[in-house]
C-alpha cells in the first residue's frame, strides 16, 4: 500500500502557523470528519483523510499536512499553505510548518475548475467507496492519487459530467478514497454527510441523484 506518499515535487518553505482565525472552521469539520473515522489512520499506521479551504490569493488553499490523519486532534502546526501547482509539471509549492497533504493535486484540481468553491474534502470509507463507485462520477481506474493523471481525470469529469452539481466524487483507482465539495466546508461536509447517512440508514442506492 502506497497510501499517503507523496507523489509530486514540493517546493517547501518552513513558515509559522497560519492565524488560529484562518483555521478554526477547517479545524472545526476536520474533527468531525475524523470523529466518524471518515479521517483517520488504519492499522498499519498509515493516516488517510485531508480538508481544504480556499485562502489569500487566487490558487491558494490551506490544508491540512502530509500524515496527519492518524492525530485525534489537529493544532495550527498541522496546516500549510498551498501558494502554487503546476500539475503539468508535477509540482506544488507550499508555505507552513508542514508539507501540504499529498492529496493536495487533486483539491487544486477542483478549485481550479470550480472558482466557486471554497471547501474539499477527501475522506476514506470503504463502504461508502463501494456503493457509491460509478453510481457518482468516477476517477479512471489508472490514475494514481496525487498525480498529474488523477488531476486530469478529475478536470474530465468536471466537464463532461454532472459533477459539478453533484459535487461528490470516487477514485476508482484510489481504494476507498472519496471526494465532495461545496462553496463553503459547510456545504462539502453536507454533501457528504447526504450519502453517509444514507449509507448508515441502509438505504439504496440504485439512483443517486
Amino acid at each position: 500500500m502506497d497510501e499517503g506518499y507523496i507523489k509530486f515535487e514540493t517546493h517547501w518553505k518552513k513558515a509559522p502557523p497560519l492565524p488560529e482565525a484562518a483555521l478554526a472552521e477547517i479545524q472545526a469539520f476536520r474533527q468531525r470528519l475524523y470523529e466518524l473515522g471518515l479521517i483517520g489512520a488504519y492499522p498499519n499506521g498509515i493516516g488517510y483523510g485531508n480538508i481544504s479551504r480556499r485562502f489569500g490569493r487566487e490558487g491558494q488553499f490551506i490544508i491540512s499536512g502530509s500524515a496527519t490523519g492518524n492525530f485525534p486532534a489537529l493544532s495550527s502546526c498541522h496546516y500549510t499553505l498551498v501558494t502554487k501547482v503546476a500539475a503539468s509539471q508535477n509540482q506544488l509549492w507550499c508555505e507552513g510548518p508542514i508539507v501540504a497533504s499529498s492529496e493536495s493535486m487533486s483539491h487544486a484540481a477542483v478549485y481550479e475548475e470550480c472558482p466557486w468553491v471554497n471547501g474539499v474534502i477527501h475522506v476514506h470509507h470503504a463502504g461508502l467507496w463501494n456503493t457509491l463507485l460509478h453510481k457518482v462520477p468516477t476517477t479512471d481506474k489508472k490514475a494514481p492519487y496525487g498525480s498529474p493523471e488523477m488531476v486530469a481525470s478529475i478536470i474530465e469529469l468536471m466537464r463532461k459530467t454532472k459533477l459539478k452539481e453533484q459535487r461528490i466524487f470516487v477514485m476508482e483507482g484510489h481504494e476507498e478514497g472519496i471526494f465532495s465539495f461545496g462553496s463553503t466546508l459547510e456545504e462539502a461536509f453536507e454533501v457528504l454527510m447526504i450519502f453517509y447517512q444514507r449509507l448508515m440508514a441502509g438505504s439504496q442506492f440504485d439512483t443517486v441523484t
